[in-house]
């Protein structure tokens, strides 16, 4: 029977095209988060490097270093990143500190400045601007921060749930996140007030590696190899199958499109997600999946652990 099912997947696999990148850029280290804003791709790396790419020209215009730190005997080493973001020529950066600790610090103009230090004990998963003003934080006890950058202060703290946390998204407005944990549901967040509005179930059965959020639609990347797709208003609820764990996952602007990583030698299926029916594989990936950005409808980001980040323009 699994093999079976192993030779129908491999059927399916093939009657969607399988492309190949348009470019590939090479960063400075293996990826770990990517946001795109007017023309700029952001990169977050493992090496403690943002590298900025102007996609117009394809070119990277810009790298932004973290400080060092120091590791348990003793030699200074690059600190791993693990959230980058920007607005309004604000970048945000999250990066590895001691004792598990995060730090966050913010790029503008040229100048790096360190707004939450390691003194503030945050085990941070994972932050993102809701404003030039304000960050929302989650840390790995599931617990949800919107921090005042001006004041340096939480204006609240919030426990989502008792699961670890995995990951977030954002919708549009910056009204709602969707927090995906390991309990394999969504909780789906008002960022003013960090309380649930909704929970979101039944088609994860395990641990959430990454979340999208758009149009009013959510695609999971599961560890039970599935990648499921709800709307807001309760509507759509399905999942895709997969042969191996999906660790990530992404929508277009429109969640006309939906793409997760499928296999074991880290294709990338694209979907119509009204349809379900699989339309494109992107190969050429070497390690494991970080991160999925769509430009457009026609356009988009895949980065993986190791310093390859692929562009894609769709036939």
């Amino acid at each position: 029977m699994r093999i079976f099912i192993l030779m129908l997947w491999s059927l399916v696999l093939l009657n969607a095209s399988l492309l190949k990148p348009t470019t590939v850029y090479t960063g400075s280290g293996g990826v770990t988060d990517m946001v795109y804003h007017d023309s700029r791709l952001y990169v977050a790396t493992a090496e403690g490097i943002v590298d900025i790419y102007d996609t117009t020209t394809q070119k990277r215009v810009e790298m932004i270093k973290v400080p060092d730190i120091t590791d348990f005997i003793g030699d200074k080493v690059p600190s791993k990143l693990y959230s980058v973001d920007e607005i309004a020529g604000r970048v945000m950066i999250t990066s590895q500190g001691k004792m598990g600790y995060r730090r966050v610090h913010l790029y503008e103009q040229g100048k790096l400045t360190e707004v939450i230090s390691i003194a503030q004990s945050y085990t941070i998963a994972k932050s993102k601007f809701v404003d030039s003003n304000h960050l929302l934080i989650a840390l790995l006890s599931n617990e949800l921060i919107l921090f005042d950058i001006a004041q340096k202060k939480a204006l609240y703290r919030q426990q989502i749930s008792a699961s670890k946390f995995s990951s977030f998204a954002l919708n549009e407005a910056h009204d709602e996140v969707v927090i995906a944990d390991e309990s394999g549901e969504l909780k789906l967040v008002s960022v003013k007030e960090g309380k649930v509005l909704k929970i979101l179930k039944g088609q994860n059965v395990d641990n959430i590696f990454q979340v999208d959020y758009k149009h009013g639609y959510i695609l999971t990347a599961g560890q039970d190899r599935r990648a499921a797709l709800y709307s807001r208003d309760g509507r759509t609820a399905y999942y895709k199958d997969a042969s191996f764990l999906i660790y990530s996952a992404g929508l277009s602007p429109s969640a006309k499109l939906g793409a997760y990583a499928s296999d074991e030698n880290n294709q990338v299926t694209l979907f119509d997600t009204t349809t379900k029916a699989d339309l494109y594989t992107l190969g050429s990936h070497k390690a494991t999946l970080s991160a999925i950005v769509f430009l457009d409808e026609k356009r988009l980001f895949t980065s993986t652990d190791s310093r390859e980040i692929n562009y894609w323009e769709l036939p």
